[in-house]
């Protein structure tokens, strides 16, 4: 509550004039969890809920989820063999790993957009399981691509390649929230990874839909904040309090031009999974 019902009038964006409803909150840490309401209950597969007012007084909460993301970033990046150069140049130059190799990328990319580089690398990213929308918490994760080269070039390709999954991850939980009756335009992002405009645009550019961020970094603390107000009466209701106390920092908006690619990244993506529930399939028959 703490990002997803700031006023957002004068930013040309989607959900202006529109309810909350056509509003998606997602915080993105370690894990990542999806909050959408609606006005009446929806059931969506691999979704949990619907919550009536778990979030939003007199609305119901859809929650999705996925388990590693943060996590996941750190355990591709951290484990890669050229993990000790990164670390020592972003020292040097006074940044921190993720910054260092989003500037790296940039350097790498040449004329391309910076996305385009994976076009031969792909990741399904549940190497914790999936929470939704598959609820499988057997899938592991899975590279597409790989060669024997070990370098930096290829240690922030591999990067690139993972945030891309989250992000399809993220699309592949807002279709299927979609496809049960939600109709979002606009994702409000908090959470440590919003910090990193990579992240963010990404999420913009796979999903399609324009990104808000929380002008008070510390968004949870925010909604906290906005409990507290309410509880002294301060405010009258929820609603209130957050349009007053929410403001909007940023909005990213997603590059069109760039939607053949992601939807054919999007189709490889779920093939990921379907091939990996073959290969299973195979295997059991032994």
């Amino acid at each position: 509550i703490g990002v997803i019902g700031a006023d957002v009038k004068g930013h040309n964006l989607p959900c202006e004039n529109q309810p909350i409803t056509s509003r998606l909150a997602m915080i993105c840490g370690t894990s990542s969890c999806h909050m959408g309401v609606s006005e009446t209950p929806i059931f969506v597969p691999g979704v949990w809920g619907p919550y009536f007012s778990a979030m939003v007084p007199g609305l119901w909460l859809n929650e999705g989820g996925q388990s590693a993301t943060g996590k996941l970033l750190d355990h591709m990046v951290r484990g890669h063999v050229a993990f000790p150069e990164l670390q020592s140049r972003a020292s040097a130059s006074a940044h921190s790993i993720y910054t260092y190799l989003n500037s790296h990328l940039d350097l790498i990319k040449k004329s391309l957009p910076v996305g385009f580089l994976t076009v031969d690398l792909h990741v399904w990213p549940d190497f914790h399981g999936n929470r939704s929308p598959l609820t499988d918490l057997t899938l592991k994760g899975m590279v597409v691509g790989l060669t024997l080269s070990q370098g930096l070039d290829e240690l922030a390709l591999i990067y690139l390649a993972t945030i891309q999954a989250i992000a399809l991850g993220t699309r592949h939980i807002l279709e299927t929230m979609e496809a049960a009756g939600h109709q979002i335009s606009t994702l409000f992002l908090c959470g440590g990874l919003s910090k990193n405009p990579l992240f963010v645009q990404m999420h913009a550019d796979i999903t399609g839909k324009p990104v808000v961020l929380s002008k008070e970094v510390e968004s949870v603390l925010v909604g906290a904040a906005i409990l507290g107000a309410c509880a002294s009466g301060d405010f009258p209701s929820i609603q209130e309090a957050m349009a007053k106390m929410g403001k909007i920092g940023r909005v990213v908006q997603p590059n069109h031009e760039h939607k053949r690619f992601y939807d054919k990244k999007y189709e490889v993506f779920l093939k990921l999974v379907e091939h990996q529930r073959e290969y299973r399939s195979i295997m059991s028959s032994c």
